[in-house]
């Protein structure tokens, strides 16, 4: 069955990596699964044939047969989970691999978001000066409870999973704060996950569609 996932036809990164569609290519890359790309404009997000697939006006969306998924926590564990190569196969190591997939996307993410949103957002606002030291310090908070953790390994458990490619994802975002380079292993990590194959392949998929390229 054809996989079929949305995307912005413009996305507000240029194609730098960050809209989340990035994940879900970069899933499908590691498995060598094919997909087609359906382009999404912002006003097609509230129409009802994208309503349809993702109630809140957002991308992506993952179509294969009869099922339809958004959120990208459940697309790429569905993908992790159809396909061998994302998740471990000893029950103890493949159940840890999901928790720091959740742990990446529920605990990392949130404070680096709310960063984003300020530094982007609020920066005229009267509070901002006061606000974006608070800000930064759950980000701060958050890196140095996952750089301990991390220490010299080269994945957070194990070999690469989605536990990985999640979390990379989300670190990515923090990059241009300034704040990820205040952890070296961290920087790392992510510089490791930059540097594989598939997620090259998937960098270059969306910066191609930004860059006025037909999708592949």
């Amino acid at each position: 069955m054809t996989i079929t996932i949305t995307a912005f036809e413009r996305s507000p990164d240029g194609g730098q990596g960050l809209a989340r569609d990035t994940r879900v290519r970069w899933a499908l890359e590691e498995l060598g699964q094919p997909y087609k790309v359906r382009l999404v404009t912002f006003e097609g997000l509230k129409q009802p044939a994208h309503l349809a697939l993702h109630p809140f006006c957002q991308i992506p969306t993952y179509e294969e047969g009869n099922l339809v998924l958004f959120e990208t926590g459940a697309i790429v564990l569905h993908i992790a989970e159809r396909h061998a190569g994302l998740l471990p196969h000893h029950a103890n190591a493949r159940a840890r691999a999901i928790a720091w997939l959740f742990a990446a996307l529920n605990t990392v993410e949130l404070p680096i978001v709310e960063l984003s949103n300020v530094m982007l957002l609020e920066r005229d606002m009267p509070w901002y000066a006061e606000r974006l030291p608070l800000v930064e310090g759950r980000v701060r908070d958050r890196l140095t409870q996952l750089s301990s953790r991390l220490g010299s390994a080269e994945w957070i458990d194990g070999p690469f999973s989605a536990g990985d490619l999640m979390m990379v994802s989300v670190l990515l975002r923090a990059r241009s704060s300034g704040i990820l380079d205040e952890f070296p292993n961290l920087a790392a990590y992510v510089a490791r996950g930059e540097a594989r194959p598939a997620y090259k392949r998937a960098f270059a998929a969306q910066l191609a569609v930004n860059a006025g390229a037909v999708p592949s």
